[in-house]
């Protein structure tokens, strides 16, 4: 923490000196021996969450490793609801609780992100009694590994947003309840290998899927049985009802290597609930700018499909990033739907490539063209590019609220 450090009684107290004087501070100007008084410290719920969340963040690691020894510790039978391997679970824990504390103050961006964990963790079996065990081991663990901020005001700060929390989990999730299954049931029908390490793997859910072009959705293989993985939609919605993703095995990836490597037609998956705000805004004439890196072209590929449905002629520039030209793996297909509508334009980027391509990085390439002021902006591949895009898209000019990118946190975590 930054400034002094303080006992938790200090840090709980409504301003009171300690008889070290930790409260005040010499004024530069003043008489020697004489102190000014501090600002009294912010001692809101919000403040004490943040400042736990401060002290125990150079040891997330550690503290999130503790909390669930002691959830599987006092509750065993909780153990079947969690991977065997735990490390992007653990990872997303200490997201959760740090987005959940930075905007315990902004109830509607609150509510929208947990509404959303909520419905999330019904494919993971996750009930309403379950949420106390967590609660109560989670304020173990920061009890145990927070000794500077925490103390009895601390703790029901913690305790009033944890139930907080967890009650909008537990609302969203009965709501969805109604309206969709946990999850789907697909039937995997083709398997084409498009480069040694990506393939495009298309599937047939056991009942109505309805998602819109731009989302992604969270994959289960048979092989890792609740490790999920996001992945997007390939194309915009069908008629005939199949689901296409586009996958590359990355080094070490459990569910990425099994969908390149293992997964045949005949094998069955399993489909989350669709996600994702990275959808067509189809009230505005406005063009779409769209930047796809990698695998990161099947969200794009989805968006020109549904720009195509809905009839109306609007610009669509489309930016399609990767390091060779042999990356390149669906730019027939982007290609072919360039020659079906002249309102589309497609531009390959390589990192290095012949003479008379466009070279370098995708914000690069985009900077080289415009004006972009009467575009929307589409962002999809890996997370740095997806920063490095937004810098760029804001720096030419276009608005945040009109940028839309697949979620960062959810790239980081679906690597595998």
């Amino acid at each position: 923490m930054d400034g002094p450090t303080h006992t938790s009684a200090d840090n709980e107290s409504s301003g009171d000196t300690g008889s070290n004087g930790g409260w005040f501070a010499r004024s530069p100007g003043g008489t020697p021996g004489r102190t000014a008084p501090e600002p009294p410290q912010d001692t809101s719920d919000a403040a004490l969450l943040r400042r736990t969340l401060a002290e125990i963040e150079p040891i997330a690691d550690t503290v999130t490793g503790y909390f669930y020894a002691l959830l599987f510790l006092k509750h065993p039978d909780l153990r079947a609801l969690f991977p065997a391997a735990m490390d992007t679970q653990r990872d997303r824990l200490f997201t959760a609780l740090l987005t959940a504390a930075t905007h315990v103050d902004d109830t509607d961006t609150l509510t929208a992100y947990l509404s959303r964990l909520g419905r999330g963790h019904r494919k993971y079996g996750t009930r309403p009694e379950h949420y106390p065990a967590v609660g109560e081991c989670l304020i173990g663990a920061l009890s145990h590994y927070a000794p500077r901020t925490w103390g009895p005001r601390t703790e029901a700060a913690w305790v009033a947003a944890y139930t907080a929390i967890s009650q909008i989990m537990i609302d969203a999730a009965a709501e969805d309840e109604v309206r969709a299954p946990a999850w789907w049931q697909a039937e995997v029908v083709a398997h084409e290998m498009r480069t040694s390490d990506v393939a495009v793997v298309t599937v047939r859910p056991d009942q109505p899927y309805p998602f819109l072009a731009g989302q992604y959705t969270a994959l289960e293989t048979p092989w890792w049985p609740r490790v999920w993985r996001h992945y997007s939609f390939a194309s915009a919605p069908r008629s005939d009802g199949l689901l296409s993703f586009h996958v590359k095995a990355v080094p070490a990836g459990w569910v990425s290597n099994a969908l390149v490597h293992r997964a045949r037609p005949g094998h069955v998956i399993r489909l989350g609930a669709p996600t994702g705000s990275m959808t067509v805004d189809h009230t505005t004439d406005n063009g779409l700018l769209c930047l796809g890196g990698g695998t990161g072209i099947a969200p794009i590929k989805a968006l020109v499909e549904d720009v195509a449905q809905h009839g109306r002629r609007r610009a669509v520039q489309v930016f399609y990033g990767a390091r060779r030209d042999h990356d390149l793996y669906d730019i027939d297909t982007m290609l072919r739907l360039q020659q079906s509508h002249p309102w589309l334009s497609v531009r390959p980027v390589v990192d290095h490539g012949l003479e008379g391509q466009l070279c370098g990085t995708l914000p690069d390439a985009v900077s080289q063209y415009g004006p972009w002021h009467t575009f929307d902006a589409y962002l999809s591949g890996p997370p740095g590019m997806i920063r490095s895009g937004l810098d760029t898209l804001v720096g030419i000019g276009i608005p945040t609220h009109r940028i839309r990118h697949d979620s960062i946190e959810e790239l980081v975590g679906a690597r595998n």
